[in-house]
């Protein structure tokens, strides 16, 4: 899917810009003087997918995806990419060659970062503020004057990532089959466990253990939905987003003390799931901080970035 604006020239300089993640990849094209010609979207994405053969295919495939888009809608093709990728690393060059071939582009005209730093550079000026981004996992981020990236969390599922949607979906069935070992049927009395059964099919671990086998962190993630959607008239899935909220206030915590303060900006899909999560959140950061939720158009900043450097002679 994409959409267009047809003013633009077929002669202009073009960036293209990826925001790629759990659930889709949104893609944006800029002018050199920042203007967005034309935004849409993909597949997900995920820089680790491309240490295997299977992930491999599954780039190559939604690239190719891509590419016809880019052909589709009017304007010049891009001339520079800088792609913000879930789960990369600076030293990963494979996810860099696929954009590369898919999209017939020189190597030195594709850059790429984390998903996060692009978002930042959506929200702020580098330096001025510091980001504490969740949706399906939890990190902050600080980019300084310099463009270097300064990070607190973001460590995965298995290591932590509290406060992200994955953790509330996790810490919701920890919670509710703790209560069934310590009183068996408990599950009747809450409307947190009821909610989850029922989407996992059944009252018995059996039927949670299936769930677990197959479930990745996005579907992980969305149980964070029912622990929303129940919190009003249940005081654990409520608990659970109260300290969601507190978590992540102690990653924004974190990059205060470590580089100055500065305001917050709170991004991802996580913050729109239940007001308890930011007003707790809020509550736990310095009373002086200004705080605001963002919308984030990450996909907007890295097509503006891969812009720039068309004009800047750095291509």
């Amino acid at each position: 899917m994409s959409t267009s604006n047809p003013a633009a020239r077929l002669d202009e300089a073009i960036g293209l810009g990826l925001d790629a993640g759990g659930t889709q990849t949104r893609w944006a094209l800029a002018a050199a003087d920042g203007r967005i010609l034309a935004e849409g979207h993909v597949g997900p994405l995920n820089a680790l997918q491309t240490a295997t053969p299977a992930g491999r295919d599954l780039w190559r495939a939604t690239l190719l995806e891509l590419a016809a888009q880019l052909k589709g809608h009017g304007h010049a093709m891009p001339r520079a990419v800088h792609a913000g990728l879930t789960g990369y690393g600076g030293t990963m060059a494979e996810p860099v060659e696929l954009i590369t071939a898919a999209l017939q582009i020189d190597r030195g005209a594709v850059t790429a970062s984390n998903d996060v730093e692009v978002a930042y550079r959506d929200v702020f000026a580098l330096g001025a503020g510091h980001l504490v981004y969740a949706g399906t996992g939890a990190i902050a981020v600080h980019v300084d004057a310099r463009g270097h990236c300064h990070r607190a969390g973001g460590l995965g599922g298995v290591l932590d990532d509290a406060g992200g949607g994955d953790w509330i979906g996790r810490e919701a069935l920890k919670r509710i089959w703790r209560a069934e070992d310590e009183e068996p049927g408990a599950w009747h009395r809450s409307a947190l466990a009821m909610a989850l059964m029922q989407r996992m099919g059944g009252s018995d671990w059996a039927c949670t253990r299936a769930f677990l086998a197959t479930a990745d962190r996005g579907a992980m993630g969305a149980l964070a939905l029912i622990v929303a959607q129940v919190a009003d008239r249940d005081e654990v899935a409520m608990d659970i987003l109260e300290q969601a909220g507190r978590e992540l206030a102690r990653l924004g915590c974190i990059l205060l003390r470590r580089l100055g303060p500065l305001p917050i900006a709170l991004v991802g899909r996580v913050w729109q799931l239940h007001p308890a999560i930011g007003q707790t959140c809020r509550e736990a950061l310095p009373a002086d901080t200004r705080v605001t939720v963002c919308e984030c158009r990450g996909h907007h900043a890295a097509a503006r970035l891969a812009a720039s450097r068309l004009t800047t002679g750095s291509i």
